[in-house]
C-alpha cells in the first residue's frame, strides 16, 4: 500500500488510476503500476470484472477534482508481485509522485489504514478476491500479493 502524498492526515491505498482513451483496464493497471510504484512486474490473478463504486463525502467533492465528480468506479485486480522490494520506485520521473512511502501490510489491515469512504469498497474486494487469493497462496504468505485497480471517473 502507498502512503498518499496529498492527504491531512496518514492515508494509505492501493496503486490505482485513470484508464485513458483507447486503453483497456489491464493496460491502465501496468501503466499506473509502472507511474506509482515504478514497476508492473506482476501477474494477474483475477478481476472483479464488475466496477466498485465509492461517493466522495460533501466535503470533498467541491475540494477534489475541480468539483466535476463525485466518486469513482474502479474495475479490480488481484496480482502477484513478481520484482523484489527494490523494484519499488515512488518517484519513477513517470509523473508527480502520488505516495510519499510503502509498505506491504497484511489484506486484513487494509481497511482500517484507507480513508473512511473508501472501507465499505475495500470490504467488497476482500470478499471478491477471498477465494482466488486463497487458490493463488497455496501455502504461501501474502507478502507479494498486492491489489491494484483501475479507475473510471
Amino acid at each position: 500500500m502507498g502512503q498518499r502524498r496529498d492527504a491531512i492526515a496518514e492515508a494509505w491505498q492501493f496503486p490505482q488510476g485513470g484508464i485513458d482513451s483507447g486503453e483497456t483496464p489491464e493496460e491502465a493497471l501496468h501503466r499506473e503500476l509502472r507511474e506509482e510504484i515504478g514497476t508492473d512486474k506482476v501477474e494477474v490473478i483475477a478481476n472483479s470484472h464488475t466496477w466498485l463504486r465509492y461517493e466522495l463525502p460533501h466535503d470533498l467533492r467541491r475540494r477534489l477534482w475541480r468539483g466535476r465528480y463525485r466518486g469513482q468506479q474502479q474495475q479490480w485486480y488481484l496480482a502477484r508481485f513478481l520484482g523484489s522490494d527494490s523494484d519499488i520506485e515512488l518517484d519513477s520521473g513517470l509523473g508527480t509522485p502520488e505516495f510519499l512511502a510503502w509498505n506491504w501490510f497484511p489484506l486484513d489491515e487494509a481497511e482500517s489504514r484507507i480513508v473512511p469512504f473508501k472501507q465499505e469498497m475495500y470490504r467488497e474486494i476482500k470478499a471478491l478476491f477471498a477465494l482466488p487469493l486463497k487458490e493463488s497462496l497455496k501455502g504461501e504468505s501474502l507478502k507479494g500479493e498486492p491489489l491494484t485497480s483501475a479507475t473510471q471517473d
